[in-house]
């Protein structure tokens, strides 16, 4: 199979893993909605920034380190020294979530207040973060399928992670029910870690069966006695490739968290109960916000295809080629994107009211339904710049977007409530699109043509 017939059947597989994830969860967040209430929904959303923020520390820079080093080292055959790269970074990975575990063990009644804003949160802190292990296993593991060039892995795990977390909930939710209990939203909770450990068995499982050699003991003690030195040395190596990757997304996270756990704690300042701010919060960030990220995950895909060609295409200097291509990618989104605009706007306030019986989810999609073309054209714009090789200037683009979401939520809602933030968001992706253009175009402009190359 050629590598661009291979690029766009994996290309396929994480879309086709990507959408019927989305369409599962987004299927379990009605379930939510409706079983645990708007206010329920909201705890829950509100953990999710400083879980994400652990696994932007633990793994966010190793899997994609792990996968690049994992190309290079079996493109020049030494396979035997990827394998101690996926070793390292197991190690290294699972190390940092256990220490994770315990501080967040330990000073959880602190996080819950301080970074949540509310102290109910502090048992569903407690329970996700037993998933942190787990899904640095998984991490690691797809990232060494990915330098692979095999994408069946991290769609399948996907998928097992998807549907374990909802049996789990659903089976919980139910067998309560039955006994006369009141299900609780920890429940959701406890879904992720079953989750999160279900997709590492998977993984587990596919590595022994692709790579025995992974998991069998070093022969001999000669053999034993080289084999820590050189995982000292593979982990030196990934080291330098995920600190920066991991600094820039831990900025970026933290950055959100800010924002997310900000929101509730400002909508109290307009004037709200603090069971109405999170209430609000969850319709926001639970039934609303998914709704319009629900195509991405087509768009995502075409990101994952037009990083390497634009690599390829600029590194070659073919300038047609590559304004062909992102002609092609961009318009498709923004095509793709009007389009999801234009059905938000139509339908926004019946799918608010049919599917998670909230008028405000409704008026939160139409309002929201504005941002769709600029976000949908972002990841596309952003995958450029990074097959360029310019990763600071992506850093620096979600920075400025960023900056202002964060200034729309200490700023304006205050005064004008969450109305103010929504503005704020689509200013943010407005900013983005202008942004990554204009890099884009200068970018662009600096490729020399291959038929000027040869003279």
């Amino acid at each position: 199979m050629s590598a661009k017939h291979k690029l766009f059947r994996n290309a396929a597989l994480l879309t086709a893993a990507g959408f019927t994830s989305r369409i599962f969860g987004f299927l379990f967040r009605i379930f939510l909605s409706r079983s645990f209430g708007e206010e329920s929904v909201g705890l829950y959303q509100m953990i999710f920034p400083l879980y994400v923020l652990c696994l932007s520390i633990s793994t966010a820079g190793l899997q994609t380190a792990v996968s690049r080093i994992t190309a290079e080292k079996t493109a020049l055959g030494q396979n035997e020294e990827a394998e101690r790269v996926l070793k390292a970074a197991l190690c290294l990975a699972v190390g940092v979530s256990f220490i994770e575990i315990l501080v967040i063990q330990n000073l959880a009644e602190f996080i819950s207040v301080s970074f949540t804003g509310d102290a109910r949160c502090l048992d569903l802190i407690l329970i996700i973060s037993y998933a942190l292990p787990f899904a640095a296993v998984h991490s690691c593991i797809c990232g060494r399928s990915l330098g692979l060039g095999d994408a069946k892995l991290p769609a399948a795990g996907q998928l097992t992670e998807q549907a374990v977390r909802i049996l789990t909930t659903v089976l919980l939710w139910l067998s309560l029910r039955a006994s006369g209990l009141t299900p609780s939203i920890r429940l959701a909770a406890a879904g992720v870690v079953t989750g999160e450990l279900a997709a590492a068995l998977y993984s587990i499982l596919v590595l022994r069966r692709m790579s025995p050699v992974f998991c069998s003991p070093p022969a001999g003690r000669r053999r034993a006695r080289g084999t820590f030195p050189r995982i000292r040395s593979s982990l030196r190596e990934l080291l330098a490739f995920s600190v920066p990757l991991t600094a820039n997304r831990t900025a970026l996270t933290l950055l959100q968290s800010i924002e997310a756990a900000s929101i509730p704690s400002c909508l109290i300042r307009y004037g709200m109960s603090a069971p109405e701010a999170v209430s609000m919060y969850g319709v926001l960030t639970g039934m609303a916000l998914p709704c319009i990220l629900f195509p991405s995950a087509l768009t995502g895909s075409v990101g994952t295809v037009l990083l390497p060609a634009v690599s390829a295409a600029s590194t070659s200097g073919n300038r047609q080629s590559l304004f062909r291509l992102l002609r092609r990618a961009v318009g498709s989104c923004f095509a793709l994107g009007l389009a999801c605009c234009l059905f938000f706007l139509i339908f926004g306030h019946m799918i608010g009211l049919v599917l998670f019986g909230s008028e405000d989810a409704g008026r939160f999609i139409i309002t929201l339904a504005w941002i769709c073309p600029f976000l949908y054209v972002n990841s596309s714009l952003l995958s450029a710049i990074n097959g360029y090789g310019r990763t600071g200037s992506v850093f620096l683009i979600s920075l400025a977007g960023l900056l202002i979401r964060i200034t729309g939520v200490f700023l304006a809602v205050p005064r004008f409530g969450i109305r103010a933030y929504l503005w704020a968001l689509l200013g943010a992706q407005l900013c983005t699109s202008v942004l990554a253009s204009a890099v884009l175009i200068r970018l662009s402009g600096k490729i020399t043509p291959s038929s000027e190359t040869g003279r």
